[in-house]
């Protein structure tokens, strides 16, 4: 079975991926968390997204269709959840009896 379409990049990391070379090439030898704080800088600053957020309607699109196909064919629910599995609750073990009940009881059976 084919696997689950994987979600489609919001137009921030569409954005941030296209840009992430000209930020390195700015600030040569920037730790990658570095590049991730400019760029979110960068997307803060910037004023026209318009092109960045169609590319991501776009691509959520072609997901959506991409998961109706793969449900269509025969993808189950639970795969579409990352295949993970609910986990059941762990069954309650029966309440012992304590001794002093056991007690009482034999205490009772004595008197009669």
């Amino acid at each position: 079975m084919a696997d689950k379409p994987k979600r489609p990049l919001s137009a921030y990391m569409l954005w941030l991926n296209s840009a992430r070379e000209s930020i390195k090439r700015e600030s040569p030898g920037i730790k990658v968390t570095e590049v991730a704080k400019r760029g979110g800088e960068l997307w803060r600053a910037m004023k026209d997204k318009s092109e960045w957020e169609a590319k991501a309607a776009k691509a959520k699109d072609d997901y959506d269709r991409a998961v109706k196909d793969f449900e269509a064919n025969g993808g189950s629910s639970a795969a579409a959840n990352g295949g993970a599995k609910k986990r059941a609750k762990p069954a309650k073990k029966p309440a012992k009896k304590s001794k002093r009940d056991d007690s009482d009881d034999d205490d009772d059976d004595e008197s009669e």
